[in-house]
This record gives C-alpha cells, structure tokens and sequence, in this order.
C-alpha cells in the first residue's frame, strides 16, 4: 500500500499496462500522523467528493474520528489509486471553524441560535412569500457535491410541493453543457462512454479537458497507458501547456472563443480526409448532409484564420482522429465554460458519430462532469430539468411524474424551460425572486462579475438561506445559516462521470448540532406539511435509505434507471453504472452499443435547441427531424465572441483549476497539505506578454477588466500569447476562515473579471472570454501585505 508524496506527485508510481489488459491495482492511502493501519478501528466506505472521477475509497476511523482514508482495490474506478485531494481532503471535517449551530441575523448581526428558531423563520418566510406573490417567489441554488437522495428530494419539494421551476444546481457553471450536448446529440443525459474505454483506446482526445490536475486517478490510468505497450496517441485542445499538452501527439491552442471553429475544421478535414463510417451514419444518424455543407469551407487555412493554429496540426490532428481503431474523446470547462460552448462540444459528438465509434470498448464520449455528484443533481432534476431525464416540454412525461408523485400534472411547473441560475440571479435583482436558499455552493466566488452578485446577495428584498459546512463568503449574507453534515458525517450515493453508483456511507458524527441535508430538507417538507393529492405526506421517506427507494422507483423505465440497485448490493459489489435493470443485474458498461438512442419522440429529454439563439424547438420539429429516434448530427456557424479584445484590454483571460484545490477551497483551503501546495492566487501569462509589460516571474502583476481588478504574481509559462489564466479558487477573503479584507487588501477573486454572460443553448456562464490588461505594479509582495 503506498503512502507517497501526493503534493509534489498526483499521479504516482506507473504500473504500465497494454491493449485491452486489466489496469493493475495500486492501492494509496494517508493515515494521520502517528497514527498505523493497526490503530484503525474501523474501515468504513465511501467515494471522492473533491472532484468527478468517483474515486473509491475507505475511512479510517479512531475514537470516533476521520484519522484517514485508503483506496479500494477492487473497485471499478480506481484500482485503489487515489489522489491529493482524496488523501488530504478529509482533514476539513474537523476545521476548527466548522458551523455547528443555526444562526440568523439579528440586528445586521449573525447570531446562534437553535433549529426550531431558524426553521420556523424560514418556513414562516416561504408561507407569507407562497400566499402574497406565489412559488416564483421561491427559488434553490444548490450544488454538485450533495448525495443523490438530498438532490431527489429537493426536487420534489420544489417542483412538486411548492410548484417553483426555480431550481438549479452550481453544475450550471461546470457540466450543464455537458447534459446539453448529450440532449443535442443522443435526445437524453447519460454519458455514452466508460472509464474502461481509457484500456482499449487506441486515440485518446481530450477537447479543453485538463485530466492531469482536475481528475489525477483518471490520468494516472492514461499514463499507465502510455507507459505500457502499443500507447495510445493524444490530442489536446487547450491554449495552456498543462500536463496533458505536454504529453499530447498533438496539441492544439486556439484562440479562447474559437473552439467550434476549430472543431468545424477539424470535422472538415476529416470528411474530406474519407475518414467516415457511411454505413453507421446512413443506419443510425440524421444531419450529416447538413454538416457536410456547414464545414465545407471550413478548410485548414481558413480555420488557421481564426484560431491561429497551424493549418499543418489541424490536418495532422485530423489524420490522428481519422486513423483511430477506437477512438476515446472526453471535454470539459475549456469547452463547456467558453464561447458557443454547447456548440462546440456536441461537434466532439458529431466526431464519434461520423466514425460510427460508440458502444465498443475504446470508442466512446465522456463530456465530463466537474463536481462529485454532478451527474445525479441532473438526473434528480435539482438542475432545473425534471427527474429521470423527463421532458418538461412532454405533457405524458410530466404526468408520468405526477403519477410518481401522486400530485396533480398542473402542480409540477412545465410551462416553459426551467429556471436556470443566471436568470435566477436577474429575478432576485429585479425583486420578483424573494427568497433563495443556497446549499452546499458558494456563489460570492463562484459567479460571474462579483460585484454585482455581492449586491444582489445584500439587497433587502432578498431572504437569503444558506445552508453549508462554514461561515463561506456567501453565508456572511444569509440571513438565516443552517450547519450541514458532511462526507464522512452522512449516508448516501454518488454517481460519477461514468455513471458509476457509489454508496458512502457515514464515518463519524458530524460536530456540534450540524445536520444531513437530507434531514434538512425532510425537516423543511414535515414542518409546510407538503401532502400530495390524497392527503398523505408529499415526501414519505425518512432516512437515506427510504429515499434512495423512492428514487429508484422514479428512475424505473428512464434511461438512467436504477431499479435494480440497492444499498445492499452497492455494498456488496462496490460501482455499479446505470442503467441497472433486473434484466441488466450487472449494470451498464456504454450505451448504444446496439445503435438504439433515448431519442425517439416520445422517449427524450429535450426536442433540442438551436445551437447559436438557445430558442427550444417544438415537438413538431422535432418528430419531423428525428422520427425514428436516431442520432442527430447538428451544425453551427462558428461567430466571434461577445467581449473581443480591444486596444485597452488587448489580451484574453481565462479561468480554470489547479491540482491541489476544489472549487472555492471551502474544504481544500482548510486541508493544511493541499493549502500550503497552493496558497494564494496567480497570473499566468506568456513570456512574449510579460517582456511587453516589463514582468519578470514573480513580480506583482494587476490583471483588470471592465468589471474590475486582481492583484498577483506573475508565473511565466508556454501558455499561447496573448492569453492570461487566473485560478479561479481564490475568494476574496485573505483566508478561509478570515474576517474580511482590510483597506489595503487587492480583490483575489478571478470572478471580479468574468462578464456575465452564458451559453445560449446550456445557459453556462463563461468564464473563458473576457477582454483584459495586465500591468506590473512592482516586485512581488508578502502576501500579508497584499
């Protein structure tokens, strides 16, 4: 069992392996120190909950503490690997600065307070908003880290005890275009392909996905790959020299906002290369004729012309793509968080179709997730869309959820597409969203040009719940905080971005009088006494357990249906995917495997959207277009993006992560390894940029946008000139568990710079685009003077 340095190595050892061979197991593991295996009480299983590869695991537990945790050999996932995240993670539960009481604001002031007092305000709140302006009044911002049961039941308490379709989930910022281009493409949410795909893969592309700090497990599996016998080759689209560019066969930087530009070109090339499976497209595909006109002038030169990227790597990356045996494709935030991103990532899908790779070992589409749990906050419908990846736009669907229910179709909001966050903002700022009630997210960081959502936050009109582990930078607005229970402290699953099930299950007590979110919200439904419409209680189940019960009845007939999952057989077998069927005990490797797609009329999630206005299209079109529930090829023109550069902000910013931190380091922060790996915020730019602007590594730089400023030093790096990369964790607070910043402190939040502005077809904000300027304030300070 290895105990390694994961700071200085995410990956560890190699343990090579070839084509279509079993990835052997490595099992790591950290213990606290002083502390060995025999002193270990208890082994107590869990998954990953800093990031989506659903890395499994065990606690180990000491006198009723968290004192470790190691990986679980025999599990689907990881063969025991885990990473920095995983190793350290687990030391935030016990943070000094942990909530455990309720508190409400009192006089501007934030108070403790007991439950009763802070549930009975906040119920006392939703019936006076219910009865004077009605459910728009209401809305829910929650997260992709919660368990699936916490999810399920926040939908029904939203959508069918209290009739709001203003429900989303943070995924909105980090895999809604995942869900949107699977919809484009496939009719339904679900990922096409398998983790294992990584064993059999003889190309691996990887569009605006950095594997190599955002999922480390996944990463070591391809270098394991690589390490090993007939290695896959790599293709790369990112503008940065991550890991995965340096490793890449080709890597490819674009312009930020030309990723569908590049994607047409690449598809150009590859029609006009022959690298097409006429007989799958003609069986299992519509659109084609139109992409084929869309991309015909989209040759390698002119693509050049717009990306800056060499004509000559954009055929060489076509031959690579066009030659593959079984070719693996995965996307994430350098698409999703980036202009026409829906767009773009469904030409990733159009990729697989042409070549007729789908549903065989090696050829397959992960459109990644970026939180733990983000999967099952679709599948829920605590993203806005409806339970079981239902079709609010459907009327047999909605009423096959009220069966569900047993409340009346008219009860469950279905007259237009859901609320999504951004626009759940803009209500909030006109006044007509009155309450919100925020769980397990931090949207003072995590949102776009943050001075405007601190102002909506602090506005009066608002009632702002925010239940969550820490007093974060959002709960300091909330006018009522609710403690929550942790990983480790609750019961429940994940389902990761291979669709993979995980039971986690609970540790330890969670500290001082914090709670299950799963008991908050059963607390919520039992005390507005939600009935459905024959009297009985709306929400019927009482534990983790019972609601995972009432889950997998309405996932029954879905496409992600676990009707043939329970806690006693995740216990016994570990990961399972969905779908788990009495006839499919075993779960699912890939779907599509036989050319048959959740996309028939009747069947689909979504009638899709135009790619460039985000307008839905009607059922009509849609059973015009795609009768026979086939796969659908859809096109788009790429057009500039909304904020170029100008000649006072004359270069690009973007956003992203880094290894050692999750999000808005709530819990990587508190975590001393991964929080002295990477204390505070940092401007990456190119040297070209930093000899223009007279920089030198590690001088203080400014970064500034129309919307406001960020203060860091400057790591000069290979990244593309004209592109400066901020980290995107930092708040703006000096430290986690700070006070607030003193007059002289220089915002950290990369959010100060981000405009607001989304993806017309998946509503994700973008974080990829904004028109900036750097310049040198001086040698790098010490960070306490900053």
């Amino acid at each position: 069992m290895a105990d390694r340095d994961s700071i200085a190595d995410p990956w560890g050892a190699r343990t090579p392996y070839g084509p279509g061979q079993r990835w052997p197991v490595r099992v790591d593991s950290h213990l606290a120190a002083g502390t060995g295996e025999e002193d270990v009480q208890r082994w107590v299983p869990a998954a990953s909950v800093l990031h989506s590869n659903g890395d499994a695991m065990d606690i180990a537990v000491r006198d009723g503490r968290i004192v470790g945790v190691r990986g679980r050999a025999r599990d689907r996932v990881n063969h025991g690997r885990l990473g920095p995240k995983d190793l350290f993670g687990w030391q935030a539960n016990a943070s000094p600065d942990r909530l455990t009481r309720p508190l409400v604001r009192d006089g501007g002031r934030l108070v403790p307070t007991d439950w009763d007092t802070a549930m009975d305000r906040i119920v006392a709140r939703t019936r006076r908003l219910l009865a004077d302006a009605g459910p728009s009044a209401l809305g829910f911002y929650t997260t992709g880290q919660l368990f699936l049961e916490e999810y399920y039941t926040l939908a029904v308490i939203a959508h069918g005890g209290l009739g709001t379709a203003h429900l989303d989930g943070n995924t909105r910022l980090c895999t809604a275009t995942a869900a949107e281009a699977l919809k484009e493409s496939f009719g339904c949410d679900g990922q096409p392909g398998s983790y294992s795909d990584i064993d059999h893969a003889d190309v691996i592309a990887l569009f605006g996905h950095n594997m190599a700090e955002t999922q480390t497990v996944l990463w070591s599996r391809v270098l394991d790959r690589l390490a090993g016998p007939r290695p896959p080759a790599l293709v790369c689209v990112a503008p940065r020299p991550t890991p995965v560019a340096r490793a890449a066969t080709v890597h490819l930087a674009p312009l930020p906002g030309t990723n569908l530009a590049l994607m047409n070109g690449l598809l150009h090339a590859v029609i006009a290369g022959g690298w097409l499976d006429h007989d799958y497209l003609a069986a299992y595909t519509v659109g084609f004729e139109e992409l084929r006109a869309r991309v015909a002038p989209c040759t390698p030169e002119a693509t050049e012309a717009v990306c800056d990227v060499p004509a000559v790597e954009i055929r060489r990356a076509a031959a690579v793509l066009g030659g593959a045996r079984r070719l693996l494709s995965t996307v994430l935030q350098g698409f999703y968080q980036s202009h026409q991103a829906t767009a773009a990532a469904v030409q990733v899908n159009n990729l697989h179709l042409l070549r007729g790779m789908l549903g065989r070992p090696g050829c397959g589409v992960l459109q990644m997730n970026g939180q733990p749990s983000a999967q099952n906050t679709r599948e829920c419908g605590a993203n806005g869309d409806l339970p079981g990846f239902r079709n609010w736009a459907n009327d047999a669907h909605v009423a096959e959820l009220a069966r569900v229910w047993n409340v009346e179709p008219e009860r469950i909001p279905h007259y237009g597409p859901p609320t999504h966050a951004m626009r759940m903002l803009r209500y909030a700022e006109q006044g007509s969203l009155r309450m919100l009630w925020v769980s397990g997210t931090n949207p003072a960081v995590s949102l776009p040009e943050l001075a405007r959502v601190r102002a909506i936050l602090a506005r009066d009109s608002l009632f702002l719940v925010v239940q969550d582990l820490y007093l974060t930078e959002t709960a300091r607005f909330a006018d009522v905080v609710l403690p929550a229970a942790t990983w480790g402290e609750k019961t429940g699953t994940l389902t990761n971005a291979d669709r993979t099930v995980h039971l986690s299950e609970k540790a330890v007590e969670p500290p001082g009088e914090a709670r299950p979110d799963l008991d908050i919200f059963l607390d919520y439904a039992a005390r507005l006494d939600l009935r459905d419409r024959d009297g009985g209680p709306l929400v019927h189940w009482h534990d983790a357990e019972s609601a995972f019960a009432a889950w997998r009845e309405c996932s029954r007939g879905r496409p992600c249906d676990y009707s043939g999952l329970s806690y006693p057989l995740l216990r016994e077998r570990g990961g399972v995917q969905w779908p788990c069927t009495a006839d499919r005990p075993d779960g699912t490797e890939r779907l599509y495997a036989d050319g048959r797609f959740f996309s028939a009329p009747d069947q689909c999630e979504s009638y899709g959207r135009d790619l460039v206005t985000g307008a839905p299209f009607e059922e009509t079109d849609y059973r015009a277009l795609n009768p026979f529930g086939r796969a659908v090829i859809r096109a788009a023109d790429h057009l500039p993006p909304h904020e170029p550069p100008t000649a006072d902000h004359p270069l690009v910013l973007v956003t992203g992560r880094t290894v050692h931190h999750f999000h808005t380091r709530t819990k990587t922060g508190r975590a001393p390894e991964l929080q002295a790996a990477a204390p505070d915020v940092w401007v990456e730019l190119a040297s070209a940029d930093a000899a223009a602007a007279g920089v030198a590594a590690g001088d203080l730089v400014e970064v500034s946008t129309a919307r406001g400023y960020v203060r860091a030093p400057a790591r000069i790096t290979g990244i593309r000139p004209g592109v400066l990369f901020l980290p995107f964790h930092y708040g703006y607070w000096d430290t986690p568990a700070g006070s607030g910043p003193g007059p002289d402190t220089a915002p950290r939040a990369a959010n100060e710079l981000t405009p607001t502005d989304w993806d017309p077809a998946s509503k994700q904000p973008l974080f990829k685009t904004a028109a900036a300027r750097l310049r040198r304030v001086g040698p790098t300070a010490p960070r306490e003077a900053r």
